[in-house]
């Protein structure tokens, strides 16, 4: 079912940095993803920031008010009721107990990211992605108040989807070198790390530095790697970071949301914490073996020359991180959140393989089934068996099999891909079929095989007699493209894009 309107209360400068928007950018991609819409109210940001959530699709509209301050949850309210929000989010570090209360009093259903373990939250969910997050840490929440803790929440935004599962292969000799130091770099740690490049102990790496777009220094930056002796390429603004972290064999980075895209990756990480929220992220982090704590925002730079080259010498050392970090971080994070705030039964995938034979085969003689399908005949078991071992063997179909919260399987999906798009077949089974799992069963598989496979869109096909697929598809964010036939037969044209 369309989620409806989301509305996130975040905000961006140099001094806050571009972490808290950033991720609330990918839980909006996750909600478009299921058919919604977001909207961003910000108090502050940045002109980078504003045209990356614009180049989004997400709606963004100024607050004239202090932040944190009664005239601004006002303000956040009145527009949430005014948009019919269905869920309000808020990530900041202003938005205290009074704030949530003055949200809550006015009606709403409140999302709030938290990193500091206030353990007084008012707000109908709570988010904290961090290793350490704990439920006893929140003993003070409401009975009313549902966590959501650790990095199986993380959010990561869309682009980082065609990663997931990713396998990275170590090195014996490390080269290539990635320094991000987030969207503002306030304390200008960039710039140290270019100092400590100048090392003879670093001379075969290659450095690609990321400057985010609010980066204040960008100019001085530019000169000190135009300068260097080391081999140094600059990147500004960057949309596509997977790549530059799967190209990278080692990475330094600030602990913010950047080390949970690392950690997808499993990119060997040296961690500096550059604010006092990103201590504990880079201290769990090194205590579970996923990075290498380098220091603070008064880290030296021969202290980071060091801490570079032992890493970069230590084909062990930096595989263990590798491993280590991809176990914590599976990239489905967004994704499970909105499927909190939805309330829907969870939804799991699995591929589909020949011990479902006999199972598939029932499904697809069920008398609904073979109603609803454009070819009604029976279907022969010798006729099935060669079938599925063809799909199965075909590189261009994607075939899932849906299973619930008890693990027990209740319906198939399958994709058969032709150039950038692909028709989508679903069956559920019988004691399913009118439990409300359609919809999220269908969201669930579009964003597998987006994550999985290039295409474009997904196409469907339903007779026009078949009122409730037709229902269905529509609440699963298809658009009706109009009539056609399929062998031989009338048929309604559904179509869904990526994104």
């Amino acid at each position: 079912m369309n989620p409806g309107t989301l509305l996130i209360r975040a905000d961006a400068s140099a001094a806050i940095g571009t972490g808290h928007v950033m991720r609330c950018l990918a839980l909006a991609q996750a909600w478009q993803d299921f058919g919604g819409q977001a909207i961003f109210a910000m108090a502050e940001s940045t002109d980078s920031v504003n045209r990356r959530i614009s180049s989004e699709s997400c709606e963004i509209v100024p607050l004239s008010a202090t932040i944190g301050s009664a005239e601004d949850s006002s303000a956040t309210a009145n527009l949430a009721k005014s948009r019919a929000a269905s869920w309000t989010c808020i990530d900041g570090y202003a938005f205290g107990d009074s704030y949530q209360e003055s949200l809550k009093a006015a009606g709403l259903s409140l999302l709030f990211i938290d990193d500091r373990q206030t353990g007084s939250c008012i707000a109908d969910v709570v988010l904290n992605q961090n290793l350490y997050a704990t439920e006893q840490q929140y003993v003070g929440v409401g009975a009313h108040c549902r966590l959501l803790l650790g990095p199986k929440y993380v959010l990561l935004r869309r682009e980082f989807n065609r990663w997931r599962g990713w396998k990275r292969t170590i090195s014996p000799v490390c080269r290539r070198l990635l320094v991000t130091m987030g969207g503002s770099d306030p304390e200008r740690i960039t710039e140290r790390i270019i100092e400590a490049l100048q090392s003879p102990s670093l001379a075969a790496l290659e450095a690609t530095v990321v400057v985010g777009g609010s980066n204040p220094n960008l100019e001085s930056l530019r000169s000190l790697a135009s300068q260097s002796e080391q081999r140094i390429r600059m990147r500004e603004s960057v949309l596509q970071m997977g790549e530059l972290m799967a190209e990278a064999e080692l990475a330094i980075s600030a602990a913010g949301s950047t080390s949970w895209e690392l950690c997808l990756l499993g990119t060997p990480m040296l961690l500096i914490d550059i604010a006092d929220n990103q201590t504990p992220v880079a201290q769990v982090l090194h205590q579970h073996g996923c990075a290498i704590h380098a220091g603070d925002r008064f880290v030296s730079s021969s202290a980071l020359a060091n801490a570079i080259a032992s890493l970069a010498n230590s084909e062990e050392r930096r595989r263990w991180l590798s491993e280590c970090s991809q176990q914590i971080v599976d990239g489905k994070g967004a994704q499970r959140v909105v499927e909190a705030l939805q309330g829907k039964a969870a939804i799991t995938l699995r591929p589909a393989k020949f011990d479902d034979d006999k199972l598939l085969w029932q499904w697809a003689n069920d008398h609904e089934v073979r109603a609803a399908s454009f070819s009604t005949e029976p279907i022969p078991w010798e006729t099935h068996v060669r079938w599925l071992a063809e799909k199965l063997a075909d590189r261009n179909t994607l075939f899932l099999i849906a299973e619930g919260q008890d693990k027990n399987p209740i319906g198939q999906i399958r994709f058969d891909i032709v150039g950038p798009g692909a028709e989508l077949n679903i069956s559920l089974c019988d004691e399913k079929r009118r439990s409300g799992l359609a919809v999220p069963t269908i969201h669930a598989a579009v964003l597998e095989l987006f994550t999985q496979r290039d295409c474009d869109r997904v196409d469907a096909y339903v007779k026009p007699e078949n009122v409730a697929s037709a229902r269905v598809f529509e609440k699963a964010g298809f658009e009706m493209m109009g009539m056609t036939a399929v062998k031989g037969n009338p048929a309604i044209h559904f179509r869904r894009w990526r994104g």
